[in-house]
């Protein structure tokens, strides 16, 4: 091997670095002993043992946090129910969600207070999805979620009314043949005009079809829980490259580097800087001579702090 491509757009977005930087205000202003995170505030190992080495707590439910303490809601978001116990507890919230979520919530709100059917398109089980699930005011049996086209053929709906929305982090190509689905069965359903994957997920599902193009082999960094990592291997597989998911450089199997001249390297959107920095360095250290970056490195924006830090 001996060039390493390495995706422009890649790692950390504009929701994940604000989530982290969410954990770490409230940790200097409260006290690691009074900080509690409902689920990974993101889904990244390195993220997540960063955050419980400063002396943050995760949890997975809030039976689990001490009277008199604060919950932060992580970057996926929550329903309704679990934000109405949390104030009947009385633990102070600090919502860490992605504001480009809580624009799909709202959306959720809106469609249960109109008695409209309400479409979710994302894996079942995604904390981004049971949350958005449960920002919906009505009837839950007016709520749905599916995820491929085939799973659309199979949907009923019992309203006349009814809209449409996606979880952030899927596969753009994938989602669009489904909102198709959708949209052809269900013509006068509402929604956003293509879907609600977010920019982050777009630019870096772009860039790594760049780096599959020209690689044989290419990296992500992320966890394997992390969905928009995930989607990042895909999208490069699907492109005809061979793609592995890796937390870090000791996930690296040399053995699938062999007789390889172009490694293409991406990272998902909860993926530390320094664990790309660290790939890279274990690649150099086995053979990659050259490191290149590829494509157009988008625009990062920010998202300012919850009220209350």
């Amino acid at each position: 091997m001996s060039t390493l491509y390495l995706a422009s757009t890649r790692g950390m977005c504009a929701g994940v670095d604000r989530a982290i930087k969410v954990v770490s205000v409230a940790l200097d202003k409260f006290g690691s002993a009074k900080v509690w995170v409902l689920h990974e505030v993101v889904h990244n190992r390195h993220v997540v043992e960063d955050l419980k080495a400063r002396g943050a707590h995760f949890v997975e439910s809030l039976d689990e946090i001490p009277d008199g303490s604060v919950v932060i809601f992580s970057a996926h978001g929550v329903g309704l129910q679990t934000v109405a116990e949390a104030k009947r507890r009385g633990l102070e919230i600090i919502d860490a969600t992605c504001p480009l979520v809580s624009r799909i919530h709202r959306k959720m709100n809106a469609a249960g207070l109109a008695g409209k059917s309400a479409v979710v398109i994302g894996h079942k089980g995604h904390q981004e999805v049971t949350g958005t699930i449960g920002q919906y005011q009505g009837d839950p049996r007016l709520v749905h979620v599916v995820l491929t086209p085939s799973d659309v053929e199979n949907l009923n709906l019992t309203t006349q009314e009814a809209i449409f929305a996606t979880q952030t982090t899927l596969s753009v190509d994938e989602t669009a043949q489904t909102v198709k689905a959708l949209r052809e069965k269900f013509p006068n359903i509402e929604g956003p005009k293509l879907d609600d994957t977010c920019f982050a997920t777009q630019h870096r599902q772009r860039a790594i079809k760049e780096l599959a193009a020209m690689c044989q082999v290419v990296l992500v960094a992320g966890s394997p829980n992390s969905s928009n990592s995930n989607r990042l291997k895909e999208v490069a597989q699907s492109m005809g490259a061979k793609a592995y998911l890796i937390d870090d450089e000791t996930q690296i199997d040399l053995r699938v580097l062999e007789n390889v001249d172009k490694i293409g390297l991406s990272a998902g959107a909860s993926a530390p800087a320094y664990v790309v920095d660290g790939i890279i360095a274990f690649l150099k250290a086995h053979g990659v001579k050259e490191v290149i970056e590829v494509g157009d490195k988008a625009l990062h924006t920010s998202f300012p702090l919850p009220k209350g830090l």
